[in-house]
C-alpha cells in the first residue's frame, strides 16, 4: 500500500520541457528507462568502484555498484510504502557524474578545476542527465521529472542553509541549474531519494568487504574485530562448522546486509511514527533525514569504515595505481588546455569557441569526466608515448 508520505507520479512537477505522459510508463518509470538507455550509464561498465577496471573480472564497477543500489533502494521503498521507480531511478543515475578511477580521478579533476569552479561528482551527474547527454531533438539531457533531479541533487541532505542563503556558493553547475528549474535545495529530498542514499552506503560498504577478502588485502580473522561483521561470521561457523571459504564469506557477508538494511527500516519506521508526515512535502520540510540508521549502527558503520580506510583503500596496491590515475587525469586535463586540438571534433570546436578560458576547462573537464578507465589509459598513451599508434 502506498504510504501517504511517498511520492506520487500522477502528482509529479513534472519536466522542464513539457512532454506528453506516455500511456503505459509512470513518468518515474520512464526517467529509470531513459537513465538506463543513457550513454553514461554504460560507461560504468568500464568505470572504477575501488581496483581499476583492467585489474580483475570479479570486482565491482560503478556499473555493477549501480545495479546494487537499486535492488536494495526498490526493495526498502517496497518495504516502506514508496514509489519504487523514483527511489530506482535515483540510485541508477546517483553515480552517473563520476571520473575514470573513481575517487582518485574525482580528486584529481578537482584539483585540476580548482581555479575554475571546481569538480564534484553529484554536481556533475546533474550536468550529465540536464545537459551533456544529447540524443533528443528538443533537449538537451534526459528531462527528467523534478522529483527525480531533486534526488540526484540533495539525496546526502540540503545543499543551501535556507530559502534566503546565498546560492552563489552553490558548485557551478547546480547554481547554473536551479537558476532555470528551482529544486528547492534548502530543503531534504523526498523520502525515496533518502532511501536512495542510504542503499548506497550499504551497497559499498559490504562489496567493499568482499572484494577486499577477494583481493586478499586482509583477512577473516581481521574483520572478526568489527562490529557487526564478526558477529555475523561468528554465526556462520556455529551453524555450519567447517564450512568451505567462499561459502563461509557469502553467508557472512549477507546477513551483515540484512543487519544493515534491517536497522535502517527499523530507524526509519519510528522517524516516520513519531513525525507522522502526510505528504512528500511534509518529508522535504521536516528539517531533518526521515531515512536513517540508528545512533548506534552509524557508530559501528564509521568502525567498519574505518577498517577499510586503513585496510583497503591505503592499500599499497590500491595507493600504487591511485598515484598513476591522479598522474594520467592531470597529464590530461593539462594537454587539452594547452592543445584542444587533440580532442576529437566537437569536443575541440567546444573548447577552442568557448569565451574564456573557465569555459574552456569546463569542456576539457567534461570530456575527461565522461571517460571510462580503459579510454583514459589509451588516451594518455597516445598523447604521450611517441611510440603509441594513433
Amino acid at each position: 500500500m502506498t504510504a501517504p508520505y511517498a511520492c506520487r507520479p500522477q502528482a509529479s512537477r513534472g519536466r522542464l520541457h513539457h512532454e506528453p505522459e506516455s500511456a503505459h510508463r509512470s513518468c518515474f518509470q520512464r526517467d529509470r528507462d531513459r537513465i538506463i538507455h543513457s550513454s553514461a550509464f554504460r560507461r560504468l561498465k568500464h568505470k572504477t568502484q575501488v581496483f581499476v577496471e583492467h585489474e580483475g573480472d570479479y570486482y565491482r564497477t560503478r556499473l555493477t555498484h549501480s545495479i546494487e543500489v537499486a535492488q536494495v533502494a526498490r526493495t526498502l521503498a517496497r518495504t516502506l510504502g514508496l514509489d519504487e521507480d523514483l527511489a530506482e531511478a535515483v540510485a541508477l543515475a546517483h553515480d552517473l557524474g563520476h571520473t575514470p578511477f573513481g575517487h582518485t580521478g574525482e580528486d584529481a579533476l578537482a584539483a585540476c578545476m580548482a581555479p575554475f569552479g571546481g569538480f564534484d561528482h553529484n554536481a556533475q551527474a546533474l550536468r550529465v542527465v540536464t545537459d551533456l547527454e544529447a540524443r533528443y531533438a528538443e533537449f538537451d539531457g534526459l528531462n527528467l521529472t523534478w522529483e527525480t533531479l531533486e534526488g540526484l541533487a540533495k539525496h546526502n541532505g540540503p545543499l543551501l542553509a535556507g530559502r534566503e542563503d546565498d546560492p552563489g556558493r552553490l558548485h557551478w553547475a547546480l547554481a547554473d541549474y536551479v537558476a532555470r528549474h528551482d529544486l528547492e535545495l534548502h530543503e531534504h529530498a523526498g523520502a525515496e531519494a533518502q532511501i536512495a542514499a542510504l542503499s548506497d552506503d550499504i551497497a559499498y560498504n559490504v562489496h567493499d568487504l568482499d572484494d577486499g577478502l577477494r583481493a586478499g588485502l586482509f583477512t577473516v580473522e581481521e574483520l572478526a574485530r568489527l562490529p557487526v561483521v564478526g558477529e555475523r561470521f561468528r554465526e556462520v561457523d556455529a551453524r555450519w562448522p567447517g564450512l568451505e571459504p567462499a561459502r563461509r564469506q557469502h553467508e557472512a557477508l549477507r546477513r551483515v546486509f540484512g543487519a544493515f538494511v534491517e536497522d535502517l527500516l527499523a530507524e526509519t519506521r519510528r522517524r516516520l511514527a513519531e513525525a507522522t508526515p502526510a505528504s512528500p512535502g511534509a518529508v522535504r520540510a521536516l528539517g531533518r533525514p526521515t531515512a536513517a540508521f540508528s545512533p548506534r549502527m552509524v557508530e559501528d558503520v564509521r568502525a567498519i569504515r574505518a577498517f577499510l580506510f586503513e585496510r583497503m583503500y591505503r592499500h599499497w596496491r590500491v595507493t600504487r595505481m591511485r598515484r598513476k590515475a591522479t598522474g594520467v587525469v592531470t597529464d590530461l586535463f593539462r594537454i587539452c588546455m594547452e592543445t584542444p586540438g587533440v580532442m576529437p571534433d566537437d569536443w575541440r570546436e567546444a573548447a577552442e569557441h568557448a569565451v574564456s578560458e573557465t569555459r574552456r576547462a569546463r569542456v576539457v573537464a567534461d570530456w575527461i569526466a565522461g571517460m571510462t578507465d580503459r579510454f583514459a589509459l589509451q588516451e594518455h598513451r597516445q598523447l604521450t608515448d611517441p611510440q603509441a599508434r594513433v
